[in-house]
């Protein structure tokens, strides 16, 4: 006889629909904002933000593309350390700390080849990422400190260490920031910057999407990604069954601090103008990855469709400036939709628990 399937007890459709609500419940508190801000253009400027990238052509995909390139990569540093039970918020100083190693590569290393200086650049960043990440994994694993406030104050000693640094080996006194990367160490365009009209894009779209496929996996498909989730979802159990947890929890931070390195890289090799600033601000990639991870249920292929969508929401909320809207009113609507993809897990425990009812429903009815 053929298993009945309750669909909220299933666990992909519990994921997206989950997913669906967090969505809703940022858009529905934008949509707030914005009636309480000038009632008369909330609505035409509410469609402009669904319309995102979407108003402006392949320019405004292009752009799409360009912001969600980064978050992705933070998305899945958080979203790795979170599957294997640690919860990386030390992802904006390693995404810094990536971007100055890839940045000084970019400007100093002139002697390398061109069609390896960007590659050279790149995975400078991924390592030094990881060598910051390194250090709340090894305290962690050794001493039983908490990551999270490790990983805070790694932040800041890393945002403070980098403005020192920029100062020192790469500084543009004029403008207060980087000087630009020889163009050997910009990322490849590949004729995309042609194609969506905007100088922003290159392949590092690609190499992102790549990445996640990887990242998917190392940790579906590998035993060392089946330890790590073992040692996440039961440490304990973990280590009776002979896996070593305090490899695998410096292992686990190397690994998203190396994510979230590489995702600084590709954003400021990207040839678009971005600069290293000398500011006392951490990078905001960093803590936005916790949403897309948030978002995404810390499922690789969740995160690359929920940064997608960040930066979709991130376009389309600039375009209301033509709808009169100030830009500290945009910056309230996108960080207050981003950051209700935090309610993502609380809606997934609701609907598991609405799925577990009705099954007993179910079953008492049979």
């Amino acid at each position: 006889m053929k298993k009945k399937v309750n669909f909220f007890s299933s666990k992909g459709s519990n994921s997206f629909l989950s997913a669906i609500m967090a969505i809703a419940a940022g858009l529905l508190f934008g949509l707030v904002i914005l009636l309480i801000s000038n009632a008369k253009e909330a609505f035409p400027a509410f469609v402009m933000i669904l319309k995102g990238g979407f108003a402006s052509g392949l320019a405004g995909l292009g752009q799409v593309l360009y912001l969600a390139t980064p978050i992705i990569l933070t998305g899945l540093s958080v979203g790795f350390a979170f599957k294997t039970g640690l919860f990386n918020i030390g992802s904006s100083g390693q995404f810094t700390c990536g971007a100055f190693a890839a940045v000084y590569i970019g400007v100093k290393w002139t002697f390398l080849p061109g069609g390896i200086h960007w590659i050279v650049a790149l995975l400078g960043a991924a390592l030094v990422g990881a060598l910051w990440g390194i250090v709340p994994g090894v305290l962690k694993a050794i001493a039983n400190v908490n990551e999270v406030i490790t990983s805070i104050m790694m932040n800041y000693i890393g945002m403070y260490l980098i403005n020192i640094l920029i100062v020192k080996f790469v500084h543009d006194p004029i403008k207060n920031q980087s000087v630009p990367v020889a163009p050997t160490a910009i990322i490849p365009k590949a004729g995309l910057d042609k194609l969506f009209g905007t100088n922003n894009m290159n392949i590092s779209v690609f190499i992102a999407i790549l990445m996640v496929v990887l990242i998917y996996i190392v940790l579906n498909k590998t035993t060392f990604g089946y330890e790590l989730k073992a040692c996440g979802l039961s440490p304990d159990a973990s280590k009776y069954a002979g896996i070593n947890a305090k490899r695998n929890i410096v292992l686990s931070m190397v690994i998203a601090g190396a994510l979230s390195g590489f995702g600084g890289g590709l954003l400021y090799l990207a040839g678009s103008g971005k600069y290293l600033q000398v500011l006392d601000v951490l990078a905001p990639q960093g803590f936005n990855g916790i949403s897309v991870a948030l978002l995404g249920m810390s499922n690789p292929i969740g995160i690359l469709f929920s940064g997608l969508f960040i930066a979709h929401i991130t376009v389309g909320g600039s375009n209301t400036q033509l709808y009169n809207f100030v830009p500290e009113v945009i910056d309230i609507i996108i960080a207050a939709i981003i950051y209700c993809g935090a309610f993502a897990l609380l809606f997934k425990n609701l609907i598991a628990r609405f799925g577990k009812k009705s099954s007993g429903a179910t079953k008492e009815e049979g």
